[in-house]
């Protein structure tokens, strides 16, 4: 053992230096205040909690005039509870009680002060004497077989549960101070089995056997001496019961288990009427003194007037734990079953260790010292102390209830409870009198804090219940709606709402009523669940907040008569606004419905929330939430927002609304009556907000903005009726937006092409352009007539505008004129000019009529377009003529002639530029360019008949000496060609009739180059490259892969040759 330092006392260090129970415990024992898991939790002044309440109390005088001196506790049922009361005399007094069985009703009041008890919750069984006037020290209760063992003078004593049979004294068991029995946590890996141990070690050489034990060994080891057996051949056979027991006596630490019956020998008979014999297991040397003992798992704490330390039941060491000061207050151990830890008292500073005696969690600090006794019920640690019982929260460290069953000098205190069933009923011993309290169901305890208006305390609660597993998640949601339905109440709106988001049972139908008054639609849908029914029913908003004000008004009143209230103190301070307080309302309830949205929600319920949520949003008049909302998928009630809407002038909400429920007839009249008159579509104009003063440009603005929404509709609409009357008011505001109509490829059924094209205005050509154009190549349109009509609207448009171009050409047109022909180009459908369109369909289209479209621009000057006709017509003199004189493109004239492909082409060109009638010049660079370009494939005779006697000499004369040469030099390229040819094939000839003359010999050792085989008399064939194989393998390779890999027919062998090398 280590030597025990000197310290000063407590309440000099306190005196000396003003410091905390934490500082002490850092000087009495640095390794514990340095530990990770030590602290002392700080104890802020709590709202009041009633967790116990006042049960039954019983007078000790009428029953034993003896004071009390231990008490114990056993659940029998949820119905019935034992109590045992030990006197200072020796009598064993049992008690029954009820905990089920409340006959009045608890307030904090009387919960305090315990001034409320009923005599038939508790009766007396019976009582027995143990010990010759002396004191009953501890009882025991082994629920598991019915008996109840007492310690009295050093004695140790076993009775029946019911006291029914006399009281037998273990005589063997002299002298014993403390005793203790073992517990075992839920980790067996934590906890060795005793017999085991002793069984694999040498009792002979243990230091810590006993002379008694050593000469019972000696005499057999089976001999059984008052309730005491050591049989050693037993322990190897057998392993370790429930009921293990520890005990001091003097300067010793016996470990002994109780056997039961079917594991003794049966032909024994029971000791002194007891059903089961005591086995020594072990005993330990410890120190003197101890006035306390736990043993949890393998660790044995004891306590100490010099502090506490633990010894290890396997192995017999030992080690200081914590050391007491001096003029401390006598040490006290608890074991905190729930948790399997163990709280050492140290002053008025409980320490919480576990089973290896290392700190864990928090330390608890009692307010009124050192206390007299402690228990734990629950979730919570219970001390006594000076007629005081105080509760204190084990993880939080708060004092939640204090209660006062006696005045100051009732004596000490014993607070009880039970150890093994974990009941919900706690005993108070004083030395006169036992006062039961029974553990208020959680229930009631949220309730009572509820009523008090401490919110914050009862969602702790009921936090705290469910981190110990004594409360679901269910019922943690019902308290956040009961929560926010008090705070709604209270005007506190949104911390109300806040409750009702945390809250997963809470259905959005219950905020119904506040929105709409009953009855309606949804009220059906409301819960009648009025939870516990701590507020009013649900009602108006409106009315919540009148009521509220009115309840604010008199409780002014009633404080300036001296009357306290539950409302808040800031309300009374200021007074709030009505208006100020509606807004809020509706603004965390339009909040909670949003997220209400998110959630899976039945039709009906859905319904409710969107169209309510509709409501609140213009009561706000939030008009981008309205129109967001309406756009949107949803579940809205057209007829309960209709007349709203249209009353209040939200008109493009309703036309939004009208279109997701697929009214579009009634959203686009709408959207065409804002395109009229856009003042009343409550909106502002983004133009406006510009600071753009032009009226004009605005109301365009406004009415694209209508068009465009209009356009959504009609662009899924397969309503051929409906979108054909709604295009001719959209095409006047937006071109753009007609075409996108027509040509939308989102509606399931596509227009008729004969009723579109008939009911387009005529004067939007461009619309009617644009629609055909999108069914010749989007839809692959191929009827005649539409093609047709295509190329007369795009000749007619592109007539029509060669003519304005050729006017405003005329030197008399200003730069302004320019500037508006320039916008007028930028506000048209297409990007590129008709001309150009109508060129590339003209090309690419062979569906038209091109007489009728010739017959249209015959009389125009639209001369390529008049080519690609008459090209079409197979005309090909006329189209040489206009590109060769009309349009003088000699390029585009010598191309067309390519495409011909015939040699006459040339020469009909060429006679085109030498003589051009209609009194034209002859065009000599572009016949000179002819005959430079394709001079060879001329006949030079025909071109020299076709030179005019005219031409310049110095202009013809070089191009015809080329052509000359030109044609010599095509003569003999052919004739050296027809050499070569000549050449290769003798070339080719030669070698292949040197391989078909080559030979081979094969005897009887040749072999196959594929498997080796001996070739004798077999079929072989041999590959170019000179490799033999059999006939077998040159059926499986193939005839054009050899051995090698090489194929010939991809990498050709070419031998060399007389002409061709390689």
């Amino acid at each position: 053992m280590q030597p025990i330092p000197e310290f000063i006392s407590y309440s000099d260090l306190v005196a000396f230096s003003g410091s905390s129970a934490e500082h002490l415990v850092s000087l009495s024992c640095p390794a514990l205040s340095s530990a990770p898991g030590f602290r002392l939790m700080a104890k802020p002044e709590p709202r009041a909690r009633t967790v116990l309440e006042p049960l039954a109390q019983v007078e000790l005088s009428n029953h034993s005039r003896s004071p009390t001196r231990s008490l114990a506790i056993w659940t029998v049922s949820d119905s019935e509870t034992l109590t045992y009361v030990g006197t200072q005399s020796g009598t064993l007094i049992l008690f029954s009680t009820n905990p089920n069985n409340p006959t009045t009703t608890t307030t904090s009041e009387t919960a305090s002060k315990s001034t409320s008890f009923s005599p038939q919750n508790i009766s007396l069984l019976r009582s027995a004497s143990v010990g010759d006037d002396s004191p009953v020290d501890r009882i025991l209760v082994l629920a598991e077989i019915g008996k109840v063992l007492v310690l009295s003078d050093g004695a140790l004593f076993l009775v029946d549960y019911l006291l029914l049979q006399p009281v037998k004294r273990l005589s063997f068991f002299k002298g014993v101070s403390v005793i203790t029995m073992r517990f075992r946590s839920s980790n067996q890996a934590e906890s060795t089995n005793l017999l085991e141990s002793n069984a694999n070690s040498n009792a002979s050489s243990s230091d810590y056997a006993s002379t008694s034990q050593r000469l019972l060994q000696r005499l057999g080891g089976g001999i059984r001496a008052n309730g005491l057996r050591v049989k050693e051949s037993e322990q190897h056979h057998r392993s370790e019961g429930n009921f293990v027991f520890s005990f001091v006596i003097g300067k010793r630490l016996i470990l002994v288990e109780l056997v039961l019956g079917n594991r003794a020998n049966k032909s024994e008979e029971d000791v002194d009427g007891v059903n089961g014999s005591f086995v020594v297991l072990k005993e330990i040397q410890c120190i003197d003194g101890i006035m306390t003992m736990v043993w949890l798992d393998d660790s044995i704490i004891v306590g100490t007037v010099n502090g506490y330390s633990l010894y290890s039941c396997v192995t017999g060491q030992s080690g200081i734990i914590f050391t007491l000061p001096d003029m401390s207050s006598p040490p006290q151990l608890k074991l905190m079953w729930r948790e399997w830890k163990v709280l050492l008292l140290v002053d008025n500073v409980g320490v919480l260790v576990n089973a290896h005696g290392q700190p864990v969690g928090g330390s608890l600090v009692f307010r009124h010292g050192a206390p007299d006794s402690i228990a734990e019920i629950s979730s919570y640690v219970v001390v006594v102390k000076d007629g005081n019982l105080e509760l204190y929260h084990k993880k939080s460290g708060r004092c939640l209830q204090t209660v006062t069953f006696g005045g100051e000098g009732v004596g000490p205190c014993v607070v009880a409870d039970d150890e093994v069933g974990g009941g919900k009923l706690l005993a108070v011993a004083t030395p006169n009198k036992v006062i039961f309290y029974r553990n208020l169901p959680s229930e009631e305890q949220i309730k009572d804090l509820l009523r008090k208006k401490n919110f914050k305390e009862a969602i702790t609660l009921v936090e705290e219940l469910e981190c110990d597993g004594e409360m679901s998640e269910d019922m943690l949601s019902f308290v956040h709606a009961q929560v926010g339905f008090l705070l709604l109440f209270d005007l506190h709106f949104e911390e109300a709402v806040n409750h009702f988001l945390q809250s997963e049972t809470m259905q959005p139908s219950e905020v119904f009523p506040f929105i709409m008054r009953d009855p309606n639609r949804w009220s059906l849908l409301v819960p009648r669940n009025r939870y516990w029914g701590l507020h009013p029913p649900p009602k108006p908003l409106e009315d919540v907040v009148d009521d509220g004000l009115m309840a604010i008004q008199r409780a002014t009143f009633l404080i300036k008569a001296g009357v306290e209230t539950l409302i808040d103190d800031e309300f009374l301070s200021n007074p709030p606004n009505r208006a100020d307080l509606l807004e809020s309302a509706i603004q965390n309830i339009t909040r909670y419905l949003e997220v209400c949205r998110q959630k899976e929600l039945t039709l009906s319920v859905r319904e409710g929330v969107d169209t309510l949520l509709m409501y609140l949003y213009r009561a706000l008049n939030r008009i981008s939430d309205m129109e967001k909302l309406a756009s949107s998928t949803n579940s809205c009630i057209v007829e309960e927002l209709e007349t709203l809407l249209d009353d209040s002038g939200h008109l493009r909400t309703l036309a939004f609304l009208y279109a997701s429920k697929g009214m579009s007839s009634k959203a686009l009249a709408i959207w065409r009556i804002l395109a009229r008159n856009y003042s009343t579509g409550l909106w502002k104009d983004p133009v406006l907000e510009n600071g753009l003063q032009d009226t004009s440009n605005n109301s365009i603005s406004s009415k694209e903005i209508a068009a465009t929404e209009a356009s959504k509709i009609l662009e899924e609409s397969s309503d051929q009726d409906l979108v054909l009357q709604h295009l001719g008011w959209i095409a006047d505001v937006n071109q753009v937006l007609a075409v996108r109509v027509l040509t939308s490829e989102k509606r399931a059924i596509q227009l008729s092409p004969d009723e579109v094209i008939a009911a387009i205005d005529p004067r939007k050509v461009e619309i009617f352009q644009r629609y055909i154009q999108w069914l010749i190549e989007d839809q692959d349109c191929d009827y005649t007539q539409i093609h047709t009509l295509y190329a007369l609207s795009l000749a007619k448009s592109a007539i029509e505008a060669f003519d304005a171009d050729n006017v405003y050409q005329n030197a008399n047109i200003g730069r302004l004129d320019e500037a508006e022909i320039s916008d007028n180009r930028m506000n048209s459908i297409f990007e590129s000019p008709v001309r150009e369109r109508l060129q590339i369909f003209l090309q690419s289209s062979d569906l038209y009529d091109p007489e009728e479209v010739l017959d249209l621009i015959e009389g125009s000057e639209l001369w390529l377009e008049k080519a690609i006709l008459y090209r079409k017509l197979g005309q090909e003199a006329l189209v040489l003529q206009i590109l060769a004189l009309k349009l003088e493109d000699s390029e585009a004239a010598e191309q067309y002639c390519a495409e011909i492909g015939r040699p006459d082409a040339y020469m009909q060109l060429l006679d085109m530029y030498l003589d051009p009638q209609d009194g034209k010049e002859p065009m000599f660079k572009a016949a000179v360019r002819l005959l430079h370009n394709h001079g060879e494939s001329l006949d030079p005779l025909q071109v020299l008949e076709k030179l005019s006697p005219d031409m310049p000499l110095q202009l013809a004369s070089e191009t015809i000496l080329r052509m000359f040469r030109a044609r010599l030099h095509h003569h003999r390229q052919g004739l050296i060609v027809r050499n070569l040819s000549l050449a290769v094939d003798v070339d080719a000839s030669l070698a292949r009739l040197e391989e078909r003359s080559r030979h081979i010999q094969i005897n009887d050792e040749s072999l196959c180059d594929s498997c080796h085989a001996r070739l004798g008399t077999k079929l072989f064939a041999m590959y170019p490259d000179d490799t033999i194989v059999c006939y077998k393998c040159f059926r499986r390779q193939g005839e054009s892969t050899s051995v090698t890999g090489r194929n010939f027919k991809e990498d050709v062998l070419i031998k060399p040759g007389w002409l061709v090398t390689r």
